[in-house]
């Protein structure tokens, strides 16, 4: 028998054990919310009522653990993840819960060519060069506001609202950390939280504010902030530097046959690319072009990676 929520919740964290952390955080944010409301709606003029007693239909009505997490596992199957789905605010009980194995990955049949070339086909491809490239002006506003927030913090520590305005910083930080998910989500293509972290009301803002010191996801949200702004720069240049020439290449035909523009000019002097070059560099623009492609989507996985360490709880 169930006798408290955070029984109810490690249970859950049990049973979704190997599922994604951005699944498993939100699961367990969904199903705290729901038992702590209901509990709390439930215990109003009953102050006879132990927390058991009252948790006993409210969990029948939601499912028990291992119910819930075979239906989140099963709706997180069927979900792709660069596509978010509705906040499922109550799971269905699972009459007979069966486990769902992981659905087998279609082996990729194609050659070497269709594989290489067939990057430009990807939309994931195309997702991370989108969030490479805009990773400078994200970093830009993440560093700005988190070297602000911190600084201006410390400064008032000293007095009696340097607290609460130290704390509403901190909270920012994690709506800043769900919004740069679902844009790492909807643009690499990696399963992030669809929802904040859920916070009790049954508790005083000291509570709440030394509840937010110690969570690990808060420093880890300020941290990634912080590291935004030169990975932004890094991303942004490589992927800038790569794309101009590679294009530079497939479009120097034009640029020098057509307009009459050097490779390159060296005082009073211009250098053109011999004729019978041309057409290996406009090939070695389509191979570079398409090598940054495949780097750009790379890139983007172990980037999705590393936000999902840094934004999504334990």
């Amino acid at each position: 028998m169930i006798n408290s929520v955070e029984q109810y919740l490690a249970e859950l964290k049990q049973e979704l054990a190997g599922s994604d952390r951005a699944t498993m955080q939100d699961a367990l944010s969904d199903a705290e919310e729901y038992l702590r409301t209901a509990l709390a709606a439930a215990a109003q003029g009953k102050l006879h009522l132990s927390e058991s007693e009252a948790l006993a239909p409210i969990i029948e009505r939601y499912g028990q653990p291992r119910e819930v997490a075979a239906a989140y596992k099963e709706i997180e199957s069927r979900t792709p993840p660069a596509f978010g789905r509705a906040a499922v605010k109550a799971v269905a009980p699972v009459a007979a819960p069966v486990p769902v194995a992981a659905a087998p990955r279609a082996p990729d049949t194609r050659n070497f060519f269709a594989k290489f070339f067939g990057v430009f086909a990807e939309p994931r491809a195309w997702g991370a060069l989108f969030y490479l490239i805009f990773s400078l002006v994200t970093g830009i506003v993440y560093f700005t506001w988190a070297v602000t927030g911190i600084s201006l913090s410390a400064g008032l520590l000293v007095l009696i609202i340097g607290i609460p305005i130290f704390g509403l910083f901190l909270l920012s930080f994690r709506g800043i950390a769900l919004l740069e998910g679902r844009l790492v989500e909807a643009l690499i293509g990696v399963r992030m939280p669809h929802r904040p972290l859920f916070s009790r009301k049954d508790i005083g803002w000291w509570q709440k504010f030394k509840n937010l010191l110690a969570e690990r996801q808060t420093w880890t949200a300020v941290i990634y902030m912080i590291l935004q702004l030169p990975l932004g720069i890094f991303y942004f240049t490589v992927v800038v530097t790569l794309v101009s020439c590679s294009l530079w290449l497939v479009f120097k035909p034009v640029t020098e046959l057509v307009w009459g523009l050097p490779s390159f000019i060296s005082g009073d002097y211009g250098y053109f690319t011999p004729t019978w070059a041309m057409p290996f560099a406009v090939i070695g623009g389509v191979l570079l072009l398409t090598a940054t492609m495949h780097l750009i989507k790379h890139i983007g996985r172990l980037h999705g990676g590393f936000a999902k360490v840094m934004l999504v709880r334990e």
